[in-house]
């Protein structure tokens, strides 16, 4: 989902109690979908057949979005931001496609993403009793050990075929549950169309998280083995009709983070440090890359896919400080936790079994304030934005921690990471030299500013240099920018890393000391004892509500239900769909209300009573961009993008009476493959011909 701004006003009456679901609420995991709920709201039940299949023909792209197969020959609908960053890798100084959009013309004309993985839920198997009982009374370092060690070994056992599998466990409910996933993957996915920025992010920011809309956020993948494209004769059908208002619709995907779960001292920890923190991290990083890319066509050019994600970050987390700021929100949200504890003391056998797992994660939310800089600063934030420190890191960490067992490595070293790590450091990419530099030099100058001059890490990372002079010297000396040496330093091991003379492996040999020491420390003294009264809040949930909830979103994959409908909000009514006649009507010729030529040419052919973009009531969260809107027979009529403006306040709860997803619909994309983008071969194919 795009992120966006917010105002507090508009998120006054954005949070809901999470209880028992009510409404559409929800975003459920296919294991434990309400369908008996959806049929007495809808009378329509999904049954286990159509659920398999949507499954099936749901993936996740690691690239932090949803999508879904749309044909028999393994071709994907998702959003045009979600391969943006494909886009941006393909081009170059002489094409832009970003700018100007993709469409190949054959399969041979289709081009690879970098980094791309596309991942496919064939089954889900519970692992809690396994994963507590390996816990069991443990605390601190001894618990997350034995925990990493145990979710290791499941992940180990779970997926022989590390080519074609991988498995994750899942924590849920902050470890009330554990789930194993099983993926099928597809390593080889490829841009097939994309429409320009101006068309795929029409209206910009005056527009972004507000309807009506008139995107054409859609583009098409592919996945690809063995150099073939994949036979998936298990896909969703296509459905190029408008939606109809107050039907009934499923939006499956994999929503990346929701936080509806907190306790009110991690909630305040949130008002008062991180996201205020946060903001001011992104908007200093935003006004350095627009005064850095001013008057400079490339660097305009080669920054933009970073300046609109950092952007739209900005905004979205601005709307949820807001609304953690907001008296009404946060009373509502203070109100849900107290309704809980009063139910659990009210009972004595619940209180006995749960103790006060409240005052638990307040007493860590006070140690997490005093590392939070550090860690912040050393660990989180370390390199800034830099592709080149991350890979540098990524290379001597997998290498020192290849060195231990399996169980008893770091999470993102074990066995079942290493395939997509290896993948997204090793495939070809391109680099920016003058972004490294600004990213490293605002790291080391916002970590000096956050630490002091004096403190021994901040000495040790900048001796007697500015952080400008640091990042110059990294950046112009490292070879890393070429993919041969990341590749042969990632397979030489710690032999290799250790003998490299590269400046940026020797940096962060000399250094990442101190952020894997801030990094145990929140391991062991922050997230160990969260897991442990998390596994209590759940248990105390369970047993006032029943186990008729959905679990916090996680990326990975749910399915939400509700109605094409739209919403009143101060004395006015928004309706649900927008059609081409308000794009056209829109246009000023000026950004960001600036159709590309393309679009403007086609305008006396287009049907302007067409359906462009509709809203739902459906739950969802960033991540779920991509993801497909399905009518009752499981049809796609439509691609999530964007949530509206009130529905910043669904990380923390859920308002059925304002909270909206926004979609694409296939009209739309059928109407610019037709007469503005003419591709008779996705056409054909997207109708089975």
């Amino acid at each position: 989902m795009k992120l966006a701004h917010s105002a507090a006003a508009l998120l006054a009456a954005a949070a809901l109690p999470l209880t028992a679901a009510s409404a559409d609420e929800g975003m459920w995991t296919f294991d434990a979908f309400p369908s008996a709920k959806v049929k007495a709201a809808y009378g329509f039940e999904p049954d286990q057949a159509w659920l398999d299949r949507v499954r099936m023909s749901s993936l996740r792209l690691t690239g932090g979005c949803s999508s879904s197969l749309v044909s028999g020959q393994g071709l994907v609908l998702t959003n045009h931001h979600c391969v943006r960053d494909c886009a941006q890798q393909i081009s170059t100084d002489k094409v832009d496609y970003v700018a100007g959009g993709f469409l190949a013309a054959t399969l041979s004309d289709e081009r690879k993403c970098a980094g791309q993985q596309a991942e496919i839920v064939t089954a889900i198997t519970d692992m809690t009793a396994r994963v507590q009982k390996a816990i069991g009374t443990l605390t601190g370092a001894a618990l997350a050990k034995a925990r990493d060690g145990e979710v290791a070994a499941i992940e180990k056992e779970g997926c022989k075929d590390p080519a074609t599998e991988r498995c994750q466990v899942v924590t849920l409910f902050g470890g009330g549950q554990y789930k194993l996933y099983r993926y099928r993957k597809y390593s080889d996915v490829r841009l097939v169309y994309a429409p320009e920025a101006d068309a795929a992010f029409f209206g910009g920011d005056p527009d972004n998280f507000n309807f009506p809309r008139y995107d054409l956020d859609a583009a098409f993948l592919r996945i690809y083995e063995n150099d073939k494209p994949v036979a998936t004769p298990q896909h969703l059908t296509w459905a190029a009709r408008p939606p109809k208002e107050g039907e009934v619709v499923f939006i499956s995907g994999n929503p990346g983070s929701t936080q509806r779960l907190l306790t009110q001292s991690q909630m305040a920890f949130q008002r008062d440090v991180s996201l205020p923190a946060l903001e001011l991290y992104l908007a200093e990083i935003r006004g350095r890359l627009i005064a850095a890319t001013a008057g400079d066509p490339e660097k305009t050019r080669t920054g933009q896919d970073l300046l609109f994600g950092i952007e739209n970050s900005y905004k979205a987390r601005y709307g949820q400080w807001q609304a953690l700021l907001d008296p009404d929100f946060a009373g509502k949200l203070a109100r849900n936790e107290a309704e809980l504890r009063a139910k659990v003391a009210a009972d004595p056998a619940i209180a006995r079994k749960v103790g006060d797992p409240w005052g638990d994660v307040a007493k860590v939310q006070a140690v997490y304030r005093d590392i939070y800089k550090p860690y912040n600063w050393l660990e989180l934030r370390a390199g800034g934005f830099s592709d080149l420190y991350a890979d540098a890191r990524t290379i001597v960490r997998a290498a020192q921690e290849r060195a231990k067992p399996n169980a008893e490595r770091l999470p993102d070293y074990q066995d079942s990471k290493l395939p997509l790590l290896e993948k997204q450091l090793t495939d070809d990419k391109p680099v920016y030299p003058w972004l490294e530099e600004i990213g490293i030099a605002y790291w080391l100058s916002k970590a000096r500013e956050a630490l002091t001059t004096d403190a021994p890490p901040v000495k040790a990372l900048l001796g007697k240099e500015s952080p400008e002079q640091v990042a110059q010297r990294l950046v112009t000396g490292t070879k890393l920018a070429d993919p041969k040496v990341r590749a042969a330093l990632f397979a030489g091991g710690l032999a290799a890393v250790q003998a490299s003379d590269d400046p940026l492996i020797k940096y962060v040999l000399a250094h990442d000391a101190d952020a894997r020491a801030i990094k145990d420390r929140y391991r062991f003294e922050v997230e160990a004892p969260t897991i442990a009264a998390q596994s209590k809040l759940a248990q105390a949930r369970f047993a006032v509500y029943g186990t008729d909830l959905y679990p916090d979103a996680t990326f990975t994959l749910r399915l939400s239900y509700g109605a094409v409908k739209g919403w009143t909000y101060q004395g006015v009514t928004v309706t649900p769909t927008t059609m081409f006649a308000g794009m056209y009507e829109r246009a000023t010729g000026a950004d960001p209300f600036k159709l590309p030529p393309k679009v403007l040419a086609a305008e006396p052919k287009i049907d302007k009573t067409k359906v462009v973009d509709f809203v739902s009531d459906n739950d969802i969260i960033g991540g779920n961009s991509g993801s497909p809107i399905l009518d009752a027979k499981g049809a796609v009529i439509g691609a999530v993008f964007d949530g509206n403006i009130h529905s910043l306040g669904g990380n923390f709860g859920f308002d059925g009476a304002l909270n909206r997803s926004v979609s694409v619909s296939t009209v739309a994309v059928e109407e610019a493959l037709t007469k503005i983008y003419p591709a008779p071969r996705l056409l054909a194919e997207l109708h089975g011909k």
